[in-house]
């Protein structure tokens, strides 16, 4: 039995084939080179994007060392029993670093004017001070989480994380409707600051399963 192709029926073979091996090659192509930054180049990089390159680093850092697995960091951190939205954990634990003893003190000299000034100050020197003590506190954390935001600011325009807004009903670009900021820190700025942290770059990683299913590294 004699089977016939036509020149056409030839042609169009060979096309096919050439296009299933385009194909093929880029299923087959290696991934992408990471690419990869160290300390330097993240100071660097805040120092090019924020007036206060070690206030915002601070903040960085701090965000890096509460972040999930996936990179993200809020909306709420746990502060001893306490869930706090990530904004204000930030501003009290960079408190101390913010508010210098003299700003502090010139503080507590309003307060406890103002308090006099309108007959709030109890005669209990005491009381007083704990009355004057509870004011600063939360003037200083307000300010604090105006710098905060303004330090995140920095960092997302640089980069380094990103932001969004987890609400009651829907997460959000934009806060308001009791939305609350949630910030992801991106594996490679967070593999310079904390190394021997596993984020979800590393659960990428190709391995070979090795004896008894346990994962090992694979070889070069």
């Amino acid at each position: 039995m004699t089977v016939f192709v036509s020149n056409w029926g030839i042609h169009m073979s060979l096309t096919l084939c050439l296009i299933r091996s385009m194909f093929q090659q880029d299923l087959f192509a290696p991934p992408p080179a990471r690419r990869t930054i160290g300390i330097p180049d993240i100071v660097r990089t805040i120092a090019e994007h924020s007036a206060r390159p070690r206030y915002t680093f601070m903040v960085l850092d701090l965000i890096s060392r509460v972040a999930r697995a996936n990179g993200q960091a809020g909306p709420l951190v746990r502060d001893g029993e306490a869930l706090v939205p990530i904004r204000e954990w930030l501003a009290t634990a960079i408190a101390p670093s913010g508010a210098r003893y003299h700003q502090r003190r010139a503080t507590a000299g309003k307060v406890r004017a103002a308090l006099a000034a309108k007959g709030e100050l109890p005669a209990d020197t005491a009381e007083a001070e704990r009355i004057v003590e509870a004011q600063v506190s939360e003037r200083i954390r307000d300010t604090g989480m105006t710098a905060i935001s303004r330090a995140v600011s920095e960092l997302v325009r640089a980069g380094l994380i990103e932001r969004h807004y987890q609400g009651f009903l829907v997460d959000h670009e934009n806060r308001g409707a009791q939305r609350h900021a949630v910030y992801t820190i991106t594996p490679a700025v967070r593999a310079a600051l904390h190394p021997n942290v596993a984020t979800s770059e590393h659960q990428r990683d190709f391995y070979i399963r090795g004896m008894h299913g346990q994962p090992r590294a694979a070889v070069s």
